[in-house]
């Protein structure tokens, strides 16, 4: 009968095959959109096909059907997805296809295993079956990671039995073969240049300091937030940077859009100006008549709504429209991103061989904040490295017989400091502490002057890495304007910095590195950053488990790196 998936009518013949299914992400989907998260989390479609699988029917071959696990931070499988059952083939190639999102941040595992179906239950649905009742084929496991940076997005992975099950004198169960799609319909991309006249405040004595927040509505009447805009101090006619919203974003060029203008506030609750809605298209047609639309201030008044007009208004300086390439458009191009390393060996973390030290080494192999950072981070970034060569460095110490070094090789070796995946990272940073003595001050500029030396000179050689330094500290920087020169001068480079403040210091005056809040850092000659490149987060903010700290320094790398590549006009070569 041969391979019942390889066309349109070898489709219909498949056992209970149907179309594409969808993860149960949507919960989680909706919550981070709500929180602004868009770029990081984008659909994947996964398809899959097999060669050479076992054949285990006496009077014909096998019928094969897929299973799709994933695993979260517990190691433990959850079933997501089964394909239709293809009828006498050792070569399937599924037609359903498993749909799901890729989050940068996470590292995403799955698992595939591969059934035969009996003959008696061919007439069964594929999600009624019974497992155990069917005869095993293989499995296969690997993180979405591996996937989407392969230059073709495909990965073929070898069949092999259950870790769980004895061992068996077959030594062939085929391969599977796994290729991910981006599921974006329209790449086209619409860049405005928003500015407001007369804004005004209930509070006549507060500056303004506005940003805006522009959001889709969905059916239920809720609005999504789809981008923002940076925060302006002091400004009652701001004009903004660009923004950029992607077609399939926000829906279409007729989806209503509401524009909200807020006053920041440090304390998080940020008080609104006024808001307009409009579509994309009536935006466009605001741009072709140089006018500009009135806010407006909702009211409630007891059981009555109110919307009170502003005379602050809202002007459309630019309206554009153009092809704006993603995050794993990058990836398929061969981009890569290069972990680097910087340890913090500063007398304050207490001497290592005590365990009040935060560079303690638990002899039951529980891992210390220093551990936790380097192995949750480069968990997550070591897939998107082909060689897996990471620099490493420390700082605040003094080598064997030799002063206080800022910047000193964590191997150990003058010549290079690259070491060999996440565990050689691991392994020199437990060597360093017995050959190192615990000095100070803190002090960022160094390394990451030595980090951004490396950026340049990549960038010089036409390179396509994009590095990450990650800097794990347990004390306020003393170097405060010399790092804020650093970090000024790197945002011109193919360079992100992730800092972790380790212990029970007060790490007020580190959150000034981490733009967040708006406020680009100025040089000493006052130059001003040309991007955010800074990810500030407390340890003890994600010691409850519920995020974990890749989470909260990852989350914004991607949209660092794309802002990187459109800033030099840099496209991926796909």
């Amino acid at each position: 009968m041969g391979n019942c998936c390889s066309d349109a009518a070898g489709g219909k013949a498949a056992v209970g095959g149907a179309g594409t299914a969808s993860s149960a992400n949507d919960a989680v989907d909706c919550f981070l959109k709500s929180r602004g998260f868009h770029g990081i989390f984008t659909q994947v479609e996964l398809s899959f096909s097999a060669t050479n699988l076992r054949d285990r029917d006496v009077l014909s071959k096998s019928d094969p059907m897929l299973v799709v696990y994933t695993k979260g931070r517990d190691g433990l499988p959850t079933e997501v997805f089964r394909s239709e059952v293809v009828l006498n083939s050792l070569n399937p190639t599924w037609i359903m296809k498993y749909s799901m999102s890729y989050q940068f941040e996470v590292v995403q595992t799955l698992l595939f295993r591969v059934y035969d179906v009996d003959t008696q239950f061919h007439n069964t649905e594929v999600k009624m079956l019974k497992l155990e009742e069917q005869q095993f084929l293989g499995e296969a496991s690997c993180t979405l990671s591996e996937i989407v940076t392969k230059t073709n997005r495909s990965l073929t992975l070898d069949l092999a039995r259950r870790e769980d099950s004895p061992i068996a004198s077959h030594p062939h169960y085929g391969q599977l073969i796994v290729h991910a799609e981006e599921c974006i319909n329209s790449k086209t991309t619409t860049e405005m240049i928003l500015r407001c006249s007369d804004l005004e405040h209930r509070d006549l004595f507060s500056r303004i300091n506005p940003f805006l927040v522009i959001s889709k509505t969905v059916e239920n009447g809720n609005p999504i937030p789809v981008c923002k805009t940076e925060v302006l101090k002091n400004d009652h006619s701001p004009i903004w940077k660009p923004v950029f919203l992607n077609i399939q974003q926000v829906g279409s060029k007729d989806t209503p859009l509401v524009i909200e203008c807020y006053n920041f506030n440090n304390s998080g609750k940020h008080d609104l100006i006024g808001q307009v809605r409009k579509s994309l298209a009536e935006l466009e047609k605001l741009r072709s008549s140089g006018e500009g639309v009135n806010f407006i201030l909702p009211t409630t008044l007891g059981q009555d709504h109110h919307k009170q007009n502003l005379k602050s208004r809202l002007y459309v300086d630019n309206f554009a429209e153009s092809t704006q390439y993603t995050f794993l458009d990058y990836l398929k191009g061969g981009c890569e991103l290069n972990f680097m390393v910087a340890v913090d060996f500063t007398a304050s973390n207490g001497n290592p061989r005590l365990p009040d030290s935060l560079h303690y080494i638990d002899p039951s192999g529980r891992l210390n904040a220093y551990q936790q950072a380097v192995l949750e981070v480069g968990e997550v970034l070591q897939f998107y490295d082909s060689d897996k060569r990471f620099p490493a460095w420390g700082f605040g110490a003094r080598p064997i017989d030799g002063p206080v070094s800022h910047c000193f090789n964590l191997n150990g070796s003058n010549n290079h400091c690259e070491v060999e995946g996440v565990q050689g990272i691991m392994m020199a940073y437990n060597s360093a502490l017995f050959n190192v003595s615990l000095a100070g001050p803190t002090l960022f500029g160094p390394v990451i002057n030595t980090a951004s030396l490396m950026a340049s000179q990549s960038l010089a050689n036409g390179g396509k890495k994009y590095y990450v330094l990650l800097i794990i500290t347990d004390g306020v920087v003393t170097d405060l304007q010399e790092t804020k020169d650093a970090i000024v001068k790197a945002s011109d480079l193919p360079l992100s910095i992730l800092i972790v403040g380790v212990g029970g210091a007060d790490f007020k005056e580190m959150e000034v590195l981490d733009a967040d809040k708006g406020e680009r850092l100025e040089s000493t000659t006052g130059r001003v950053a040309s991007r955010d490149i800074v990810q500030f987060v407390p340890f003890r903010n994600v010691q409850s488990g519920e995020v974990s700290v890749a989470q909260e320094l990852l989350g914004e790398l991607p949209t660092q790196f794309i802002a990187y590549m459109r800033s030099r006009d840099i496209q991926p070569n796909i």
